[in-house]
């Protein structure tokens, strides 16, 4: 690329936020010119309008640290000086909905952690190495939107990513029923140990619409195009429950599957472990070389050593084998903020950038 696109985060000062501003930190397609935020906090520094609260374990990087926030709402100020926008405000979900078509009419693309779009007709939600044919509907969404270049694309929850690869991986095998239990880290939440002391030593078994998400969103990831919306598959019928657990990183799930055709164990692992999508067909810089990894040993994966896999974008699997009432039964562990959140939207940008969706302003 002769020329880094120039990107503006919307909700920069939140904990996706900043993790969208530390994955970006010296990219070779984007640089971070622009960060929005609420009123509160426009006008101020980047560095004084988070003040103590950089959550990231690395530090502030210091291209955005004087950068001057803007007002998130003023939606014409903000998109007039970049190419493209992630977004990942804190608003209702009718007002993400609305700030972000705002966004997109001003011929601005907006790739979105938010799930206020994840359920419009006409909207993609990617996983890139799942189904990037699904972009194809932004043309139909621009019809919709008025647009020649703006456009929305968001992707799917953090929950469905330890399981959704895995079930995508072993497609031919025609899993038709599946019961998952995420074990969810706090950051999913926004916070720290620091904000959250009481989940030390806690688990909460209740996160809100989390398992409703965790069952349906999978299936559109594998729906079909049709008459300009996408309409989300059938099978395999999934049922879900979701905890809060006391880790800082990693969503971990535990789940059992139902096959029509019965795989070996052999069979399974080797799909799993040559599992490829675009992204890493085209080289894409943030995609990972190794999209799943299947870990031999009883005790894996495990947050502490298997998170950062692939520097979060990968996904870990282990303790595949044969259950007593379903077909097999396995361990996924994805990282909640990188692959689940920012990194999975850059990623998604990424894509978008090679299919020539997102490209330089005139």
């Amino acid at each position: 690329m002769e020329k880094k696109l120039r990107v503006g985060i919307l909700g920069a000062t939140g904990m996706v936020g900043q993790r969208f501003i530390s994955l970006l930190e010296n990219h070779p397609w984007y640089e971070v010119v622009t960060v929005a935020a609420s009123p509160r906090s426009a006008g101020k520094s980047y560095e004084e309008a988070v003040g103590d609260r950089w959550k990231m374990t690395t530090p502030m990087p210091e291209a955005v640290k004087h950068l001057t926030v803007m007002n998130v709402n003023e939606v014409e100020a903000v998109a007039a000086g970049v190419d493209f926008v992630f977004s990942a405000v804190d608003m209702t979900k009718d007002e993400i909905k609305a700030i972000e078509e705002a966004y997109a009419k001003t011929e601005t693309p907006v790739v979105s952690n938010n799930s206020a779009h994840r359920w419009t007709p006409d909207v993609p939600m990617v996983i890139p190495e799942i189904n990037p044919e699904h972009f194809e509907i932004i043309k139909d969404q621009r019809k919709r939107l008025g647009t020649e270049h703006g456009f929305i694309a968001v992707k799917p929850n953090c929950s469905i990513q330890s399981y959704a690869p895995v079930l995508t991986a072993w497609k031919e095998f025609e899993p038709y029923e599946v019961v998952a239990t995420t074990y969810q880290a706090i950051s999913g939440a926004g916070k720290t140990f620091k904000d959250w002391p009481e989940m030390e030593g806690n688990i909460i078994p209740y996160i809100g619409g989390e398992e409703e998400k965790s069952e349906q969103e999978p299936l559109r990831l594998w729906g079909t195009i049709e008459n300009g919306e996408i309409v989300k598959a059938q099978e395999p019928v999934i049922t879900c429950q979701c905890i809060r657990v006391p880790v800082l990183n990693g969503h971990t799930a535990a789940v059992f599957v139902k096959f029509r055709k019965q795989p070996t164990k052999e069979e399974l692992i080797d799909r799993l472990v040559n599992f490829k999508g675009l992204p890493q067909e085209l080289d894409l810089p943030s995609a990972p070389k190794q999209f799943i990894q299947y870990l031999e040993e009883d005790n894996r994966p495990q947050v502490a050593l298997d998170v950062d896999f692939e520097n979060g974008m990968g996904v870990s699997v282990g303790r595949l084998r044969t259950d007593s009432v379903y077909d097999y039964k396995f361990i996924g562990l994805s990282h909640n903020t990188v692959r689940g959140a920012a990194g999975g939207a850059v990623l998604s940008a990424e894509l978008l950038t090679a299919k020539g969706y997102i490209k330089a302003r005139d």
